[in-house]
């Protein structure tokens, strides 16, 4: 009797374990599973469809624009995140959870962009149409950014000089080696900022984008931290405020190659 009783128990516990077994290879398979995400974005105030609404997903970096009826369709899975922004309106990052994968479409709304903005100095230039005055009392922009269509760098005429730091823990806080850290110790951030480059939808996404918050979330930076990155870089103020989301991530992907190779030894022969 008592062997049946031992025999008996042994099956119930063979069996819970099995069942949890199965049930920790379904939930790992579930996050693993790739879905269509699909819904609307809309305004918050009138509820009217937003065209044009760029969503990334952080995690695969793939990105969707919505259509004329501000819908969308993004490929995603359980824990990633998603990033949406629209001109004038505040971004947002949206967790991705079982609920929100369950056939339904989702409708995100999102919130107009309260800025103070800034009092404007308008100062004259004393111009009085006569060319050959003009000319000299046009502000010149030494640090102009020029953009040759068809080739992959921007080139900038003068340059900036760098901060000059007087001790060794000032140097260790360089923002400059601070990214040069983070590609090292995090490689799949670098991974996709170079995807965010090359890819040709990811590419036109970007290249009307200028509010550099993409950026800031695959650095890890604010928007003063990246600046002083930028400038470090030897990149102008000019370009800083100017260039698009891509030329940005251009210039931080350029810099942080040619810190590589001054980190390995490597010098630049500069022609007599």
């Amino acid at each position: 009797m008592l062997k049946n009783i031992f025999y008996f128990a042994l099956l119930l516990i063979t069996i819970k374990a099995f069942a949890q077994e199965s049930k920790v290879k379904d939930s790992i398979n579930t996050i693993n599973l790739i879905f269509f995400l699909k819904g609307q974005v809309v305004d918050n105030a009138n509820k009217l469809p937003l065209k044009g609404a760029n969503l990334f997903n952080l995690n695969s970096v793939v990105g969707s624009i919505t259509n004329d009826d501000g819908k969308f369709e993004l490929a995603t899975k359980v824990n990633d995140t998603i990033y949406i922004s629209y001109l004038g309106f505040q971004s947002i990052k949206l967790k991705i959870t079982n609920d929100l994968l369950k056939g339904n479409e989702l409708v995100i709304e999102l919130h107009e962009r309260v800025e103070e903005l800034a009092e404007i100095v308008v100062k004259s230039h004393k111009l009085v149409g006569v060319l050959e005055i003009d000319a000299k009392n046009v502000p010149k922009d030494k640090y102009a950014r020029i953009h040759i269509v068809g080739l992959p760098q921007t080139y900038e005429v003068g340059s900036q000089a760098r901060k000059d730091y007087t001790s060794p823990i000032d140097a260790l806080f360089k923002p400059i080696d601070f990214v040069y850290n983070l590609f090292g110790k995090k490689p799949q951030q670098l991974r996709k900022l170079k995807k965010l480059r090359s890819d040709d939808n990811l590419r036109k996404m970007l290249e009307g984008k200028f509010n550099r918050e993409l950026m800031m979330e695959y650095l890890d930076m604010d928007a003063q931290e990246l600046t002083e990155l930028l400038n470090e870089c030897n990149y102008s103020d000019y370009f800083i405020r100017s260039a698009s989301d891509l030329q940005l991530i251009e210039a931080v992907l350029l810099c942080y190659e040619n810190h590589k190779a001054i980190k390995k030894g490597s010098t630049i022969k500069k022609e007599n």
